[in-house]
């Protein structure tokens, strides 16, 4: 939030100048411009997209049409530039600013004493802008801002995307809660709601870190927010209920309270230094506070010349002072201040609904203190009210995450609720406390089917905010063992049990026997080479990793591509005479296995033959007698770059696997080992889905879903591509090496653990990351390429929803490089570097991008050769 305005932009896509300040602007109608701050650029016209920053030549505050025109504010299309409030501070700019902020304790204790006010945005803002200094040294404080400051120039960038929601009154809250995009709006959040058949709350109503009693109505479209509201309490349909609190009446009848909020009103209370009551504030949705006596002011609805005469009150008892000239409910000394009760009786009075005699409310209601809205914003007690915001969430968030582990299946984000209930200062960490004794309760009872990663998870989360972290971090490993577990019971159902575990003393006495002769003179020589490609993703990643692949269903598109002519991955495997197995790979790295019982889990993470010791315990050769008197030679090569993002070592572990399986003449299709990779990596304790490995091993283009389930199912529907769409593809897209090496076992963790966590963000991302795959797959099925750029465009969005970190600033500039080429660009894999697609606007921009990347001297990355590969090894 800006003040009263909620901007909705993507800053990822901003480039913004170094080393000063840089307001963001929007072209708006003038309508609304006269209503808001206006920036006027240097360059006038329409500002061209190309051409996003300019310098700011001059600010005007809620200008007319004629200061917008003598001012130059107006562009060639009839609109003006919006100070939408959001600025950016970099660089020398930005140090000059800390500089100030720490030598400003003088400043401000001279502008206490003198009681003289600034605004801190208009006067801090008006020091970076020439044509304000004349005005600024006028205002307080300000010939110091313009010393320390008035040296830098201040830049705006043109935000043409950016939309933004107005607050600024209370119809407005409710206009854009009920709107027809309404749909993406959470009408229920932390709150506490009966049954359907002991109250009435309307489906369209907002309900939001509220607890409701029974017996209570709250009508259409109304908002209640940061409240409790007890029994007997009715809240008409267009209202908003704002920090009430309705003590709850022990041992009364459901009709002994009543109270009712009309129609379109609102309702809040404020907490006022020097008072032990909250004050009960109202008015209708549409009052102006600020409109007069004389000039069609009203009060709840109503003209006040007809509340004055219905209610009997005089104009002086309100506006006591003669020195007021316009007298309006910003001044209207209207609010009792007395018991909670009475305060409610009165408020029914004065909003014309009572039907008892008003003269005893009358009598009451004078001889009360009262408070008008002015009065009340000067007396309210922030801190009071801040803690009893912070303990009403609080308790709510106690509730609910105690119902969630009594009742439910963990389905709630417990580590959020936590950090609500930590705001308890006091009793926080103790009902923390209160909720890990319940958890051996729920493993006992919900075993079955509770996925233990997700139970382990939540006691990680309740140790830590019982700060006990050193037990948070020893169970943190069962979560990694638990998640491990769970993938390999989901896809090694049917599979021998014992293929994870290390080969027994006795297989390895076999190969030792027989008089010492280690020598089986029946050898006969076996060759088995394959060859894979790399696979790049459009869109859908992230769907297709456990555990959220075990639990929901996922969705991947991506291609099988050769580099620079050939297949980069691969590995030959071969028996030998000598019993034993020799490794090597392309690195020079060698190792001789003599003892098959040294191949056992946990693999150090420094071991360069990990991933073809978790292929020997998968694929359960080294359990068979093939070994008792043979030997194996497997030799393994990636011609990548590391860190590639091309899904290298899921697919390289799908090469060994495969060549395994053949060598013993067992099951090498490509949905076995694409099956056996899955569990392999996560006994490598790498995790990772299934897109790589059936990226790689199955050819050319194809949308690949699973569906959870014991076991896990995979269908890989291959896109029927024609030869056209192929070529254009080949032709657009680059596939551009960044330079930049990335880790995603560490991107995988965080992306896990949110998970596990139910992260709601993460979960909506994903789920739309899924949907997009199947958006994708239509848009190649009718050979709209555009489509798919947009596609990879908001998958790239969502990557950095789950992971801030997956990209860097040097990928940034390249996007931003690749821009006006393209129709969409992403990272391959997880982020964080490696590989990257562009896809360009046409063959043409293709080339023009292709040349200046590979000539461009800022940009130290490689643009490869490749073609889809169409055959199947």
């Amino acid at each position: 939030m800006t003040g009263d305005v909620l901007p909705c932009f993507d800053a990822s896509t901003m480039t913004l100048p170094e080393n000063t300040s840089c307001i963001i602007t929007v072209p708006i109608t003038l309508d609304i411009a006269s209503n808001h701050g206006v920036i006027v650029a240097s360059k006038g016209g329409n500002v061209e997209k190309s051409s996003m920053v300019s310098l700011v030549d001059n600010l005007l505050q809620k200008p007319s049409l004629d200061e917008l025109v003598m001012n130059k504010a107006i562009l060639d299309d009839g609109r003006a530039l919006l100070d939408t409030g959001i600025i950016a501070v970099r660089g020398k700019g930005w140090l000059e600013l800390v500089k100030l902020a720490l030598s400003s304790q003088l400043m401000i204790s001279e502008l206490l004493k003198s009681r003289k006010e600034m605004s801190l945005y208009e006067d801090l803002v008006a020091a970076w802008v020439p044509a304000k200094h004349e005005w600024l040294r006028q205002r307080p404080l300000g010939e110091e801002l313009v010393n320390k400051l008035g040296k830098q120039k201040m830049f705006s960038y043109c935000a043409y995307d950016l939309l933004f929601l107005h607050f600024g009154t209370s119809s407005e809250v409710l206009d854009h809660l009920s709107e027809t995009a309404s749909g993406l709006v959470g009408r229920r959040h932390l709150c506490s709601i009966p049954a359907t058949n002991v109250s009435d709350i309307a489906a369209s109503a907002v309900v939001l870190s509220s607890k409701i009693a029974p017996a209570v109505s709250v009508g259409d479209d109304s908002l209640v927010y940061d409240s409790s509201i007890s029994s007997g309490i009715q809240i008409g349909s267009l209202s908003i209920v704002v920090s009430v609190n309705f003590p709850k009446i022990d041992g009364t009848t459901e009709n002994s309270f009543r109270f009712m909020l009309p129609d379109r009103h609102c309702l809040w209370e404020v907490p006022l230094v020097g008072h032990t009551e909250r004050v009960i504030v109202y008015c209708g949705l549409h009052d102006n506070p600020k409109d007069s006596l004389s000039k069609d002011g009203t009060f709840c609805g109503k003209p006040w010349n007809k509340v004055l005469h219905d209610l009997g009150i005089q104009e002086n008892d309100l506006w006591s002072s003669s020195d007021i000239k316009d007298k309006c409910l910003w001044n209207a000394k209207i609010f009792p201040i007395i018991s909670y009760f009475e305060m409610l009786d009165l408020a029914t009075w004065l909003m014309g609904l009572s039907e008892q005699k008003s003269e005893q409310y009358l009598q009451l209601w004078r001889s009360s203190p009262r408070v008008s809205l002015e009065e009340l914003h000067r007396s309210i007690d922030f801190s009071n009210m801040c803690i009893g915001s912070s303990n009403h969430q609080a308790d709510l968030a106690a509730g609910i995450a105690k119902a969630c582990i009594n009742y439910g299946m963990l389905g709630r984000n417990l580590s959020q609720l936590c950090e609500e209930v930590l705001q308890k200062e006091v009793s926080g960490v103790e009902i923390c406390k209160d909720f890990l004794d319940l958890c051996p309760k729920l493993l006992e009872q919900n075993s079955k089917i509770l996925p233990k990663s997700r139970a382990y998870q939540v006691q990680v989360d309740l140790l830590r905010a019982c700060s006990n972290e050193l037990k948070a971090s020893e169970l943190e490993d069962k979560v990694w063992a638990a998640v491990a577990d769970e993938t390999a019971s989901a896809v090694r159902y049917g599979f021998k049990e014992h293929l994870l575990e290390a080969p027994s003393n006795i297989s390895t006495q076999v190969l030792l026997n027989d008089n010492g002769d280690n020598v089986d003179q029946s050898f006969h020589p076996k060759t088995i080479k394959v060859e894979l490609p790399v696979r790049v993703d459009f869109v859908g990643g992230w769907s297709d990793t456990p555990p959220w692949s075990l639990e929901r269903a996922g969705c991947v598109l991506n291609m099988a591509i050769s580099l620079e002519g050939c297949l980069p991955i691969g590995t030959i495997v071969e028996t030998t005479k000598t019993t034993g197995i020799f490794v090597s790979d392309d690195a020079g790295n060698e190792l001789l296995i003599e003892d098959l019982t040294s191949i056992a889990p946990p693999f150090d993470v420094s071991d360069s033959f990990r991933l073809v010791k978790s292929a020997l315990l998968v694929t359960g050769i080294i359990h068979e007698n093939f070994l008792v008197s043979t030997g194996l030679r497997i030799r393994t090569w990636a011609n990548v770059p590391r860190g590639s993002g091309l899904g290298t070592s899921s697919i390289l572990a799908a090469a060994v696997v495969k060549g395994l399986v053949q060598i013993t003449d067992g099951d090498a299709s490509n949905e076995n080992v694409a099956r056996l990779v899955l569990v392999l990596e996560q006994l490598m304790g790498t995790g990772g889905g299934w897109q790589d490995q059936i990226g790689g091993l199955y050819p050319s283009i194809k949308f690949t879903a699973s569906f959870p389930g014991v076991p896990l199912r995979l269908q890989v529907i291959p896109l029927l591509a024609s030869p056209q769409l192929i070529s254009e593809l080949q032709q657009r897209l680059l596939v551009v090496f960044t330079g930049q090496v990335r880790v995603a076992h560490q991107v995988l963790q965080k992306v896990v653990i949110r998970y596990l966590r139910r992260d709601n963000l993460l979960v909506s991302s994903i789920k739309r990351l899924a949907e997009l795959a199947k958006i994708g797959r239509e848009a190649l099925m009718n050979s709209d390429l555009d489509e798919l750029g947009n596609i990879m465009l908001e998958a790239w969005r969502l990557h950095q929803e789950l992971d801030p970190y997956c990209s860097n600033e040097f990928v940034d500039k390249l996007f931003e490089f690749a821009h006006p080429y393209c129709f969409g660009y992403k990272l391959v894999g997880a982020g964080g570097g490696g590989f990257a697609l562009l896809l360009a606007k046409d063959t043409e921009k293709a080339k023009q991008l292709r040349h200046l990347l590979e000539e461009d001297s800022n940009f130290d990355v490689k643009v490869y050769d490749w073609n889809i590969f169409l055959a199947s090894t």
